[in-house]
Parts: C-alpha cells; sequence; structure tokens
C-alpha cells in the first residue's frame, strides 16, 4: 500500500482538481508527502480506514438512542439527558483534542505522529463499554447494598461509565481526522469523505431498520457488541495503516515540549486564534454544530411526545439512511469539483426551510415524520459536503492544532447550548419543538457566516488558488 520516495515536506498543492479518468485509473499513481500509492494502493487505504469509521459508526449510530431509551426508563430529566450526552462530551472534549492534538502535529516515532494516540485509549474504551452493558446489575447492586433508589443507583453508575467512555473514545478519535489528512491524497478527499459517510449511514441504516426496537429492551447485548466491534476495527486500522515520512515540526527551532503546559498553550491560543480568518470559520463551525443538535438530542422524546412508536421511529431513521447513502458518493464528487464551501452553504440553506416546517406545521405522527426525514437527510448533506472543509482550509502541517480550535470552540457552544436546552425544556414541560425553532435560528446564522468565510476564501486566492494564511 505504501512506497516511500525521495518527495519532501507535505503534501503537493493542486489545483482545480478534476474527475478521476476511472478508465486509466489503475495506470496511476496518487502521492501525499512520502507516501506513493497505486490504484490497488488507494484501494487498500480506503479499506482499512472506512472499516475504523465503521467502528466509529455503529458506535455514533446504535449507542445514542440505546442510552436515551436507558435514560428514560430510569427516569432521569431532561437536564441530567442533556448534561450526558450533551454537555459532558464537549466538556471533554474541550480538554484533551487540543492537548492531543497539538502534541500529534509534533510528534514523530516509527508508527507515526497520529496512530500512537489512537491505539492507547481503544482498551480502556472497550473496558468503559462493558461497564455499561453491566450498569443495570451494578444499579441493583448498589440498591441492596446502600439503600439508595433503583432509579438513581443506576443512573449513577451509568455517569460513571458514560464519562470514562467518552473520554477514551474522544481521546482515540482526537486525531483521525489529522491522520486522513496526512495519508488520503488532497484530490480524493472530498470522494473519500463521501465514502467515509456512506458506511456511517450504513451502520445506521443496519441498526435503525433491524436493531433498533429490539435494542431498546437489550441494552447489555448492544453495549457488549458495540464494544468489541468498535476495540476490533479501530485497532486493525491502526496496525494496517501505514504514515509516512514528515519533516521536522513547525516550531522545532523553539521546540515547547520541555517548557510545560502553559508555553504550549500560549503558542496554541496566539497561532490558532491570531488571524481573522481562522476565526471566521471557527465562528461558522460552532454555529452549524449547534444548530442540529437540539433536534438530534432529543429527537425520540419527541417522536414519543407526539403519538410515534419505536418501530415506526427506527424504520423512518433507516430510510432517510438510504437517501442519504445514495446521495453521499456524489456529494463527493460535488464537493472536489467545486469545494465544501459551496456545497455547504447550498446544504445549510436547504436545512433553514426544513426547520421552518417543523416550527410551523409538527403536531403528529405524520408530520413528525416528515420533519425528521429532512433532518436527517440534510444534516447528513452538510456534514458530507463539510467533512474535508478543515483539510481544504488549515495548514496542513497544524492541520491538528487547527481542527481542535475549532473543537474546542465548539465545545464550548455545546456546553453552554446544552445547559440551557435541557432547563428550556424542563421549564416548558417538554415542548420538543422548540429544539426546531432553536434550529431554524441557528441554521440561519450559520448561512451567514459560512457567507463570510467564503467570501474570505475568494480573497486569498479561491478555488486552485488558496493557500492558508501562517500566524
Amino acid at each position: 500500500m505504501r512506497s516511500d520516495t525521495s518527495a519532501q515536506g507535505g503534501d503537493r498543492v493542486e489545483a482545480n482538481p478534476r474527475a478521476i479518468d476511472y478508465a486509466t485509473a489503475r495506470t496511476k499513481t496518487w502521492t501525499v508527502g512520502t507516501l506513493v500509492y497505486s490504484f490497488s494502493g488507494i484501494v487498500a487505504l480506503f479499506t482499512w480506514l472506512l472499516l475504523g469509521d465503521f467502528a466509529l459508526a455503529i458506535r455514533d449510530r446504535s449507542v445514542p438512542p440505546v442510552v436515551q431509551t436507558l435514560l428514560h426508563k430510569y427516569e432521569a430529566s431532561d437536564s441530567l439527558t442533556s448534561l450526558l450526552m450533551v454537555v459532558i462530551p464537549p466538556a471533554i472534549g474541550m480538554f484533551i483534542v487540543p492537548i492531543i492534538s497539538y502534541r500529534s502535529d509534533r510528534f514523530r516515532s516509527r508508527w507515526g505522529r497520529r496512530i500512537p494516540f489512537m491505539l492507547v485509549p481503544t482498551p480502556v474504551a472497550f473496558l468503559a463499554m462493558v461497564g455499561l452493558a453491566y450498569c443495570p446489575s451494578i444499579g441493583e447492586a448498589l440498591h441492596r447494598w446502600l439503600g439508595y433508589s433503583l432509579n438513581a443507583s443506576v443512573l449513577a453508575s451509568f455517569s460513571v461509565f458514560w464519562t470514562l467512555f467518552e473520554v477514551a473514545v474522544i481521546a482515540a478519535g482526537a486525531v483521525i481526522g489529522g491522520l486522513i489528512n496526512d495519508v488520503v491524497p488532497g484530490r480524493l478527499l472530498g470522494r473519500f469523505f463521501g465514502l467515509f459517510r456512506a458506511v456511517s449511514l450504513g451502520a445506521g441504516i443496519i441498526f435503525n431498520r433491524w436493531f433498533f426496537s429490539w435494542a431498546q429492551s437489550h441494552f447489555f447485548e448492544v453495549f457488549m457488541t458495540v464494544g468489541v466491534i468498535f476495540a476490533g476495527g479501530f485497532t486493525l486500522m491502526c496496525f494496517m495503516v501505514r504514515e509516512g515520512e514528515y519533516p521536522p515540526p513547525v516550531d522545532d527551532a523553539n521546540d515547547l515540549r520541555g517548557r510545560g503546559f502553559l508555553a504550549a498553550a500560549k503558542v496554541y491560543f496566539h497561532e490558532c486564534f491570531k488571524l481573522s480568518h481562522y476565526r471566521w470559520i471557527f465562528a461558522s463551525g460552532l454555529l452549524a454544530g449547534l444548530t442540529f443538535m437540539p433536534f438530534n438530542s432529543f429527537s425520540i422524546y419527541y417522536s414519543t411526545s407526539v403519538g410515534m412508536d419505536g418501530d415506526t421511529y427506527g424504520r423512518l431513521l433507516a430510510g432517510s439512511y438510504v437517501v442519504s447513502l445514495i446521495l453521499a458518493y456524489p456529494l463527493g464528487w460535488m464537493v472536489d469539483r467545486f469545494h465544501p464551501l459551496r456545497v455547504g452553504i447550498v446544504a445549510m440553506a436547504m436545512y433553514v426551510l426544513s426547520t421552518l416546517y417543523g416550527s410551523l406545521f409538527v403536531h403528529d405522527p405524520a408530520t413528525f415524520s416528515v420533519a425528521l426525514v429532512a433532518h436527517t437527510v440534510l444534516s447528513g448533506t452538510y456534514f458530507t459536503a463539510t467533512a474535508a472543509l478543515g483539510q481544504a482550509l488549515f495548514p496542513k502541517l497544524r492541520f491538528g492544532q487547527f481542527a481542535s480550535a475549532g473543537g474546542l470552540v465548539g465545545s464550548l457552544g455545546s456546553i453552554a447550548t446544552g445547559l440551557l436546552l435541557g432547563w428550556v425544556l424542563d421549564v416548558s414541560n417538554h415542548n420538543y419543538k422548540l429544539t426546531l425553532v432553536a434550529g431554524l435560528g441557528m441554521s440561519l446564522m450559520s448561512v451567514l457566516l459560512l457567507s463570510v468565510v467564503y467570501r474570505n476564501y475568494l480573497r486569498l486566492g479561491g478555488h486552485g488558488g488558496y493557500v492558508p494564511p501562517e500566524p
């Protein structure tokens, strides 16, 4: 899959990327840094990366809805649900992702600069998932031994293992975007992320179509199976994908490793937030990420409140994922052809219309079905379109650092929004229509911010001429 050449430095800048001529693809080679791929090498690379993506996707697609059902069964409040699912994950990411990303950009080893940071947390994630599987049993034991209520005991044990699991998974996944940036040729990124999205959607289709209703009463089996798939798939990807050779770290002359956390943090924030161009990118990413969060976090509760049964909900999600799966690769081609920003702005504008419909007309299972399908397809369209946005806009050798800065901003916004959202829903007597109203307002502002980023992108060279400004 890999052969080293005498090429130096990062990926060669390739202006005006075009679609692959598949008739002659088998005779072509693709390069990124010192990595050179034949057609078969690209196929092998995509296969192993997509296996790791499937391991992440099966966790993302199956665990959150099962967790929502478990929390509902043991009478967790909306505020506790929001705290565990919306606030805690970004709070964890806010602290560990910037550190891991910053260090991985500057780390050099025979295993590469990304893979060591992905391998170490994976066994911890598996053990935490085993703990989640046994939470009802642990809660029953605490109930007998300590005399606390059964619901409180189960929720307490769940909170501990969920937090540990999120720490491990976030740490393991912190640099996967950096790995993709380092090993996937730039002119294939859009189509790769299209396939990346297709794998995630395939996992969602399988789970929601055939296992969603069953999973609602089989917590143990779901958590154990997901733990095994995640640990196995992610580990295998790390062993089979090889990184190339990297030039010395960008600040090698002023190595900060011996000067402590504060010195590194000062450089980190100065470099990432000094230029207004990157501040606009971070702001647009923050708002776009928050746009879909309210409805995503409470869609199951919303469906129940309008009288929809779990089987119908699962089938609607599966059908939505089929539509998104069909769209995934064509969207990737469009991204390579027209740029992530252009496609992303169009997708977000369409989402404005879907949330306007939901805010005005949802009142029963039929109207909720329309809003659910539109939300799922259009939010997926946006994420597919902008999956390669960081790779297109951030400096290559410091990609992990800048990507984590965007994640840091997003985490702060998610924490604040999650706390506010849970409180608003509790005091509004669980008026879940407010999740769509919030999505409408944020999607409108997202279109405006993304338009500013696009204007700056054109000013800095545009499609084929853009060079990320150095801080």
